[in-house]
């Protein structure tokens, strides 16, 4: 981080978090935020579901709820940006306040609640994206829905032309109910009703399904087997958490999901039961708790293909990115790896 970036942070975090959070999307409109542009090399260059990343780190969802900034965080060292949640009509999310930093625990938390324009406002803006970046989009439900299953379907078909991949997002915790998709019975209604919308597309995307972490083994191993049997080219390990263990700041008793270090470890954990639960068949995204490269690479050795980074920015700036994906770059040099497919899950057995 430049002396630069660190004082922007610094002033950033003077102001509310979902206002220094809109100033920030506000600057890299204006390109006012410095980037390192693209990141990769031999060792970091890999590919997740049938897409080629320059490098293994991702922006996780929530950061670019509308898509506005598409071309500059393409520029900002990523190997593959997700923006999002959509719903199908825009909806304005829960009351404020809805998002408070811990910064004692380098943590969030938010309940937001799928705050975003909506779908059409999101398409228009995926419909000038950068050509070369991989951009995937989270999907997400309206609230008062009277079919949620049917909503991540809808979404996917108006905005699926513009995309490199889609994320079915059933691990919120902060829209009524929403989890509850996460049932066997209820998350394979769901998946077919999304797969058959995919396959009516001119060219089907990857789909990714993102996990919550709060979930039991026999839950684990139930999303495994749904996810295997209908399809899904990924999966995303994991969201926010509604756990509140060992927390200090002041903040820690407001509801929502929880996110950024605190999250580590149990999202780690359940990232690796589910390598192991679906046996190396299908690419898993490991996001929770990423801070640094060291991280990452517990991530990828506990059985991630990908990571993606969202709370660490907050405190770390939008440069963590790139000096993650070098310091990934030196970590797999290190250790002797050719790339970073031949270190997936190579320490997977430490977290179970």
């Amino acid at each position: 981080m430049t002396k630069l970036e660190a004082l922007a942070l610094k002033a950033m975090h003077a102001f509310d978090p979902e206002r220094a959070h809109g100033l920030a999307i506000s600057a890299l409109k204006l390109g006012l935020v410095p980037l390192s542009g693209p990141v990769t090399s031999p060792r970091l260059a890999t590919t997740l579901a049938g897409l080629s990343l320059p490098n293994p780190v991702g922006l996780a969802a929530g950061f670019d709820k509308n898509a506005e900034v598409l071309a500059p965080l393409a520029r900002a060292g990523f190997g593959f940006v997700e923006v999002g949640a959509v719903t199908p009509r825009a909806q304005p999310g829960n009351p404020k306040p809805r998002l408070f930093r811990l910064t004692e625990d380098q943590a969030a938390i938010n309940r937001f609640g799928f705050n975003n324009q909506g779908m059409e406002a999101a398409n228009a803006r995926l419909a000038n994206r950068p050509k070369d970046a991989v951009i995937g989009l989270n999907l997400g439900a309206n609230k008062d829905s009277e079919n949620r299953a049917e909503d991540f379907a809808r979404v996917l078909s108006y905005c699926g032309a513009h995309l490199d991949f889609a994320t079915v997002n059933v691990s919120s915790p902060n829209t009524e109910k929403l989890r509850d998709l996460q049932g066997a019975e209820a998350l394979s209604a769901l998946l077919a009703g999304v797969m058959e919308a995919n396959n009516w597309l001119k060219k089907p995307l990857p789909i990714f399904l993102k996990i919550a972490p709060d979930l039991t083994d026999t839950e684990i191993s139930e999303i495994a087997d749904v996810a295997l049997a209908q399809g899904i080219s990924a999966i995303i390990a994991t969201n926010t958490t509604l756990s509140r263990d060992g927390l200090n700041s002041a903040a820690k008793s407001e509801a929502g999901g929880l996110s950024g270090a605190p999250l580590f470890e149990r999202s780690t954990r359940v990232l690796a039961k589910l390598s192991k639960a679906t046996e190396g068949k299908l690419p898993l995204v490991g996001v929770g708790g990423i801070a640094t490269a060291e991280q990452a690479y517990t991530k990828i050795l506990a059985g991630a293909s990908a990571v993606q980074l969202y709370t660490a920015l907050v405190y770390h700036g939008l440069s963590l990115a790139s000096e993650i994906a070098h310091g990934l770059d030196t970590l797999l040099e290190k250790d002797g790896f050719a790339n970073v497919a031949d270190a997936v899950g190579t320490g997977r057995d430490a977290w179970l």
